[in-house]
């Protein structure tokens, strides 16, 4: 437990919640890119709860969309 507490959160990309994400540039720490879907931007998602919240949603959006 003390592990987890002392671990950096991980980072999930707010539009399709895939870890795969890194900045665009060391530079430029405040844009994210997620080499998934390509969300470029500013915002994240450190939960990770929320992040299996928004896979389904973005699987579902996909297979209504017929992608």
């Amino acid at each position: 437990m003390a592990e987890e507490k002392n671990a950096s959160p991980r980072k999930f990309c707010p539009n399709c919640g895939s870890s795969n994400i890194e900045w665009t540039l060391p530079q430029t720490w405040s844009t994210w890119q997620c080499k998934d879907c390509g969300y470029i931007g500013a915002f994240i998602v450190e939960d990770g709860r929320i992040a299996d919240q928004i896979k389904r949603e973005y699987r579902e959006r996909r297979q209504k969309n017929g992608e």
